[in-house]
């Protein structure tokens, strides 16, 4: 085991389970990961694997077939998977969000309906919020859920959906009239953006087109990197909800909701940052003792060894930050500023550790058969999936702020 990411003070199962997860990683995906995706091939076996370790109800409560394991395993388990391969994290990185928001927000009835069979991997979860035309300003979102009697009908087009192929259910965002005023008109200035949008709990068919009435998966997007998962669009034209699909029951309280949900998706980001990091610096230090030049290993070269300590710091240091954003949150308390850190550190390093490890490859790093050039193409989406750096560093910002303000 790496001496780098440790993390202090683990139960016997939280160390079970990762040795099973580092393992399964090892022997299951670091072999084939390379290959599927410079095919763009959808994991079908590692995903089945993941099922029969019983992953996909990691945080699911106990109660409802699940593990009921604390954020804090399910960020090492993300990390120890993101280091064979980005896309794996990201299949299960969606689900979990959902099963979460169900968890914390779902009727008694959504909860009995769908956590069980979440948990054994049969129900996939999605979640969306982008919109083609808007990125992290989800107060700008233009999809709209309109009551008619029993139903809710729902209009608009989402973006940026992982997993929107493979997933059977989606947790939507959009507008809703809550917050109006009574006799208002269309001129009246609109609510503000926590009282008019609520979270639909979309059930649909696997696979691409029109995949229930009202709603079309157009198919995948072609990513630089992040291949294998299927990034979608969301079409809904004319899409009925029943109203027992609205998730907690009552409307208007879907930005809450889906806050809450995106400080989980951030601490995600920040493990799989921390695990495509500790890759690449494995691959670095690899290389650099194989490597020949001017007579000895490139690992005896003062410049390489300095890049070496940078990096190995850097893995060191947003680990550490992932596991505290981690632990505050599984803890009850606020962990909007520790998530933002986390995400922006680790996203930041993951990209310097990448480009080092490249470096150190040489003109080899550019060949296609040398795992580091899949991480340099992967580590591009970390630093504006959930919310770019900018926005992590707006939240960080606004909150210090509070922390701080200063009095009289």
């Amino acid at each position: 085991m790496s001496r780098l990411a440790q993390t202090a003070g683990l139960t016997d199962v939280q160390r079970e389970i990762l040795a099973t997860v580092r393992d399964f990683t090892d022997k299951e995906i670091l072999p084939v990961a390379t290959e599927l995706e410079h095919r763009d091939e959808y994991p079908t076996r590692i995903v089945e694997g993941l099922k029969d370790l019983g992953l996909f109800g990691l945080m699911i409560p106990e109660e409802y077939g699940g593990l009921g394991e604390s954020l804090l395993t399910y960020a090492l388990c993300v990390e120890e998977i993101a280091r064979g391969w980005m896309s794996v994290s990201g299949i299960i990185n969606t689900h979990f969000i959902v099963a979460y928001l169900l968890k914390q927000y779902g009727t008694d009835e959504q909860k009995d309906t769908f956590l069980p069979r979440m948990a054994l991997g049969e129900v996939r979860g999605a979640f969306s919020m982008s919109e083609p035309a808007l990125g992290s300003d989800v107060s700008a979102i233009t999809s709209r859920g309109v009551r008619d009697g029993g139903t809710y009908v729902l209009n608009g087009q989402k973006m940026w959906l992982t997993n929107g192929g493979t997933s059977t259910l989606v947790a939507v965002l959009c507008r809703s009239d809550e917050g109006q005023p009574p006799g208002s008109t269309p001129a009246t200035p609109p609510p503000p953006p926590h009282r008019s949008m609520t979270t639909f709990l979309v059930e649909k068919e696997p696979g691409f087109g029109v995949v229930r009435p009202g709603l079309t998966i157009p198919g995948k997007i072609d990513k630089m990197g992040y291949k294998g998962v299927d990034t979608t669009e969301l079409i809904m034209d004319g899409l009925r909800i029943p109203a027992n699909r609205v998730l907690g029951g009552t409307t208007g309280r879907g930005f809450y909701q889906m806050m809450d949900g995106v400080e989980i998706g951030r601490v995600n980001v920040a493990a799989r940052g921390c695990g495509v990091a500790r890759r690449a610096f494995e691959l670095g230090i690899s290389y650099a003792q194989q490597r020949h030049t001017f007579g000895k290993p490139i690992a005896q070269h003062q410049a390489i060894q300095f890049k070496l300590a940078e990096m190995a710091t850097k893995v060191e240091a947003a680990h550490a930050m992932m596991v505290n954003a981690a632990r505050k949150k599984d803890s009850g308390e606020r962990n909007d500023l520790e998530a933002g850190m986390a995400k922006y550190l680790a996203s930041e390093y993951c990209k310097e550790v990448v480009e080092d490890a490249f470096r150190i490859h040489g003109g080899y790093g550019f060949s296609k058969e040398y795992e580091i050039e899949r991480l340099y193409r992967e580590a591009p989406m970390l630093l504006i999936g959930e919310g770019t750096a900018e926005i992590q560093k707006m939240i960080i910002g606004r909150r210090l702020l509070e922390e701080y303000q200063i009095q009289g």
